[in-house]
């Protein structure tokens, strides 16, 4: 017989912190049948959700005294050690707190054995898919935590994720937002690189722009060749194999036509270079011989 689900909580849904993805995260729960309580030291952020019929709380305390299950997303990890030392004074036990904020895997750990001392499971469950995923409802939750407590609140996360995957124990889920953001800050800075390569050649930039986010919608961009289970190397006979092969042969070739077109333009591109040495082997196949 299956376990039984998790049971989602009672009560109001508290939310705290209404940064510019915190906010449209609450706007979602307002959704949330049993009600929202919000909490933020700027009232301006607040008013909105109130005229909406959101309770607004003054303090961590007061949405601890309401709510059994509460979402933190403040700026850093002194603010969120700040809002959970609150919390613990008033929750009851059993009750879930979520962390959106990307802190230090360190202190999600530790903050989640000084929950746990109080009866209190904490979530560290970081958020990926920025304002817009957030307004859309269509965020995607990196989870760490006590899978009964992410099943528990996985329904009023659905207000504003359509996605929400456990990665493991706590801190597992700030390691995996780490890691998406890793790839999303160097992909930026290698936008960057092909930038100064085509305005050095003559290229219209925001023509180029279009051409990069349509191709990465219709192809998925770098995610698209995120398929291996470890980052071992390939074998031939692997059912990737010849996959990451004829990537590794496009990218290695695509790679010195950019590369040699820099050097003719005295144009340095040393994100590319380091990808020249290192796309194979992080495809997990041999060089082109």
């Amino acid at each position: 017989m299956a376990a039984a689900a998790a049971p989602p909580p009672d009560g109001p849904y508290g939310f705290i912190g209404l940064g510019n993805i915190g906010a449209p995260m609450a706007e979602r729960l307002l959704e949330w049948p049993a009600g929202l309580v919000v909490c933020d030291l700027d009232a301006t952020r607040v008013a909105p959700l109130a005229e909406r019929g959101a309770e607004v709380a003054s303090s961590a305390r007061e949405v601890g005294r309401s709510c059994s299950a509460v979402s933190v997303m403040v700026l850093d990890d002194r603010q969120v050690r700040t809002v959970l030392d609150e919390l613990l004074e008033t929750l009851r036990p059993g009750a879930v707190v979520g962390v959106h904020s990307t802190i230090e895997v360190g202190t999600a750990v530790e903050l989640a054995e000084l929950a746990e001392s109080a009866g209190v499971r904490l979530v560290d469950a970081p958020v990926s898919g920025g304002f817009i995923g957030a307004a859309e409802g269509r965020l995607a939750v990196l989870a760490g935590g006590d899978e009964d407590a992410i099943d528990a609140v996985r329904p009023p996360w659905s207000t504003f994720a359509d996605l929400v995957v456990r990665f493991g124990p706590v801190g597992h889920g700030t390691v995996a937002k780490l890691a998406r953001n890793l790839l999303h800050f160097v992909a930026f800075t290698a936008a960057s690189e092909a930038q100064a390569l085509a305005e050095a050649a003559g290229v219209d930039l925001s023509d180029l722009s279009r051409i990069v986010r349509h191709s990465d919608a219709v192809t998925g961009g770098p995610g698209s060749i995120m398929l291996r289970r470890t980052t071992e190397p390939l074998q031939p006979g692997d059912d990737w194999y010849e996959t990451m092969v004829h990537v590794r042969t496009l990218g290695e070739k695509d790679l010195d036509l950019a590369l040699g077109r820099a050097e003719e333009l005295g144009l340095e591109l040393p994100l590319a270079q380091l990808a020249r040495a290192r796309l194979a082997g992080g495809l997990g196949v041999p060089h082109e011989d």
